[in-house]
């Protein structure tokens, strides 16, 4: 399984994945589920994903592919005028692969489900956020609710719930969305660090905050007791049930 975030914030994007993969309990190991594509004061596209690794590393695979055909007349994400177009983009990929794979997946009773979230930013347009089915739909993230979250995202939801807010700076965000990694690697084993994560600043058009997370990261094991020394105290100073 995998967990990722994406935040759609004032201030801009973040994006956030584990890197495990699990085909049991013996056959653990980690590949990149946060993928950039960009094009340095012109636009920078991430794309998480969350599902079969096969199928997600075929479509990604297609889409930077169709980046660098020189025989391919049709638009690709360096060249699409908004990230409506780039969604629109993902998930033809995604069907392009199901109709190549799904036939077969299905004989060897292997189910086609893929999930994504895509967001970034193409000069002349605010940074946009969508999550991408295994159908090719797609919807983008609201006003309402300035989160998205594929993957195994029950234990981290509770705290996103809560907390974020979409005036939030950055680096706030990045607390609060280590956080929700911290309490799903505490619930369950097929999320696994190491977290690759990206920081995006409005209309800089560049990767360039994009960090990965490992075990002994100082900052996150900090970050992981603090966080569950003040839930005791909290706890603490709750009135007790009384009948």
């Amino acid at each position: 399984m995998t967990y990722c975030v994406g935040l759609k914030l004032d201030r801009g994007l973040l994006f956030a994945s584990d890197t495990r993969t699990n085909a049991g309990v013996d056959n653990i190991a980690t590949f990149k589920k946060l993928h950039t594509w960009e094009e340095p004061n012109e636009r920078v596209i991430t794309l998480l994903s969350a599902g079969n690794l096969a199928i997600t590393q075929a479509v990604v695979s297609l889409l930077s592919e169709h980046i660098t055909s020189v025989e391919d007349s049709r638009a690709t994400l360096m060249t699409a005028k908004t990230m409506f177009q780039v969604a629109r983009l993902v998930g033809s990929a995604v069907r392009e692969v199901k109709e190549i794979d799904g036939e077969a997946l299905a004989t060897s009773a292997e189910s086609f489900f893929v999930t994504f979230i895509l967001g970034g930013q193409i000069r002349g347009e605010e940074p946009r956020m969508f999550q991408i089915y295994a159908a090719g739909n797609f919807i983008e993230v609201s006003e309402d609710t300035p989160f998205l979250q594929i993957g195994e995202h029950k234990y981290g939801k509770p705290i996103l719930d809560r907390v974020t807010r979409s005036d939030m700076r950055l680096g706030e965000a990045a607390k609060l969305v280590l956080l929700s990694f911290d309490s799903t690697l505490r619930s369950n084993l097929s999320v696994g660090m190491p977290i690759d994560m990206l920081l995006y600043n409005t209309d800089t058009f560049s990767t360039e905050r994009q960090v990965r997370i490992e075990q002994n990261d100082p900052y996150f094991r900090k970050l992981s007791q603090s966080w569950s020394d003040k839930l005791r105290e909290a706890f603490s100073d709750i009135d007790e049930f009384e009948v």
